[in-house]
C-alpha cells in the first residue's frame, strides 16, 4: 500500500528557527486569549474591540481568536515534510512511515475525545476538537507527501471545491426553519444563496445527527449549539495541505529572502481571494450574492483560504525577524513553548481551571482584591505553564507522538 510513496525531492536542510518561534507564539496566544480585558481597558472602545477579537465570531466573520486553530493546523502541515524527510534519511521504510502516521492519527483523534470529556460524566464522543480534527485528516494528508506541488495543489483544490459543492447542492430547509426552536438566536442568518451555510441547517449538522448518535451518550445528539461538526476535518485538511506545500517550499533552494517575499505575497493573494468568495465581509452586507461566506465554525472554503492568508503573512514576519535579521533572543519564550506544543495544549485543557482556582484560594486568604484580580491570576497562570515547559526544555524533555 505504501511501496510507491516517493522519496523527498530534496535533502532535509536545517530547520528554520522561525517555525518553532511561530508555533510557540500561536500556542501562547491560545493560553493568553482569556484575559479579562475590561480590567485594563476601563470600559473604553478598546474593551469592545478586544472582547470581540479574543472571542470566536458568533457565526460569520473572522477574529484574531479564529486564526489560532488554522495557524496550529497550518504549522502541523509545515512540519510534516521536515519530519518525513528526516525519517527517510534515517532509513525508515515506507511501511514504517505509514504505520507511524496511522498511529499518530489514531492517538490524536482519541486525545481530542479525552480532552473534550474532561468535565463530562461519561466519554463525550465528539470530534470537533482541533486535535481530533488534525487526526481525522492526518493520514489523508500523509499520502500527499513527496508528491510535488501540482499534485498537492490539485488535491487541495478538489477538497475545497468538493466541500463547497456538498453545501451548495444541499436542499435548503423550509422557510422559517430554526434548529433551536424557542432558543436565543445570537448569530446572523444568511439570505439568498449563502443560506446554504446557515448554522444548524447544513449537511455537517445533519451528518452529526446520525454519526454521533452511533456512540453511547447521555442524551440523543441534536445539533452543536455553536455550529461545529465532525465534517469540518475535510476542509481543514486543505489548511494542513497549505502548510505542507509551504514546508516543501521552505525546504527548497531559493534564498530565504525570496522565500519570505513569496510567502508574504501569497498571503496577500489569499486574503483577496477569501474576501472575493465571501463578497460580504464588510459591514452592511446583505449576503445576497456571496459565493461562500467566511465561517470558521464549519470551515468554509473561503475561511480556509482567508485564514491561511493571515497565517502566511504572520509566518513571513517571523521569518523576516528571526531568520533574515537574526533577532532570536526576544523569541526565546516562544521557542520554549514551540518545542512542546502538544504539552501546552493539554495543560491548557486540563490544568488552567485548577491553577486559577488554586491561586484564587491562596490570594483570598491575603486580600479579596488580589483574589478577584483576574488579570493578575491569568498572568500567573501563563507564567506557571511556561515555567513547567521551561523546566522540560532545560532537561530536553520533548513530548512527541
Amino acid at each position: 500500500m505504501t511501496k510507491d510513496l516517493p522519496a523527498p525531492s530534496t535533502p532535509a536542510p536545517q530547520r528554520l528557527a522561525s517555525l518553532d518561534a511561530y508555533r510557540g507564539f500561536i500556542m501562547m496566544a491560545l493560553v493568553s486569549g482569556y484575559f479579562a480585558v475590561g480590567e485594563w481597558t476601563n470600559g473604553t472602545r478598546f474593551e469592545t474591540f478586544f472582547d470581540y477579537q479574543l472571542s470566536h465570531a458568533a457565526w460569520t466573520g473572522c477574529t484574531i481568536w479564529d486564526l489560532i486553530q488554522p495557524s496550529f493546523m497550518f504549522i502541523v502541515g509545515v512540519a510534516m515534510p521536515y519530519s518525513y524527510a528526516s525519517r527517510k534519511a534515517k532509513g525508515d521504510s515506507n511501511s514504517t512511515l505509514f504505520l507511524h502516521a496511522l498511529k499518530r492519527a489514531l492517538i490524536l483523534i482519541l486525545l481530542g475525545v479525552f480532552l473534550r470529556s474532561n468535565r463530562s460524566e461519561m466519554t463525550y464522543w465528539t470530534f470537533e476538537d482541533v486535535i481530533s480534527q488534525i487526526g481525522l485528516g492526518y493520514i489523508f494528508v500523509y499520502f500527499t507527501l513527496g508528491r510535488g506541488f501540482k499534485v498537492q495543489a490539485m488535491v487541495t483544490g478538489g477538497i475545497l471545491v468538493g466541500y463547497w459543492l456538498l453545501f451548495a447542492l444541499w436542499p435548503l430547509p423550509a422557510a422559517g426553519y430554526t434548529p433551536f426552536p424557542g432558543g436565543n438566536v445570537d448569530w446572523q442568518y444568511f439570505e439568498g444563496f449563502a443560506a446554504h451555510w446557515n448554522k444548524g441547517a447544513n449537511p455537517m449538522g445533519y451528518f452529526d445527527q446520525w454519526f454521533l448518535n452511533l456512540f453511547p451518550r447521555a442524551t440523543e445528539w441534536g445539533f452543536h449549539t455553536s455550529g461545529y461538526g465532525t465534517l469540518s476535518f475535510i476542509p481543514s485538511m486543505a489548511t494542513i495541505l497549505f502548510g505542507v506545500m509551504t514546508g516543501e517550499f521552505l525546504r527548497g533552494d531559493l534564498p530565504i529572502k525570496k522565500k519570505c517575499m513569496k510567502i508574504a505575497g501569497t498571503g496577500v493573494l489569499f486574503l483577496m481571494i477569501g474576501m472575493l468568495l465571501d463578497g460580504n465581509i464588510w459591514p452592511g452586507a446583505n449576503w445576497d450574492w456571496s459565493i461562500a461566506p467566511i465561517v470558521k465554525r464549519i470551515w468554509t472554503p473561503s475561511f480556509a483560504i482567508f485564514s491561511t492568508g493571515w497565517v502566511l503573512l504572520l509566518l513571513s514576519v517571523f521569518i523576516l525577524i528571526v531568520d533574515i535579521w537574526g533577532f532570536k533572543k526576544w523569541a526565546f519564550p516562544f521557542f520554549v513553548v514551540g518545542m512542546n506544543p502538544l504539552t501546552i495544549y493539554c495543560m491548557e485543557s486540563l490544568l488552567v481551571r485548577w491553577i486559577k482556582h488554586t491561586y484564587h484560594i491562596h490570594f483570598n486568604s491575603i486580600s479579596a482584591d488580589l483574589a478577584n484580580n483576574h488579570t493578575l491570576i491569568e498572568v500567573l497562570v501563563i507564567l506557571t505553564l511556561w515555567g513547567i515547559l521551561f523546566w522540560m526544555y532545560r532537561r530536553k524533555i520533548f513530548i512527541r507522538i
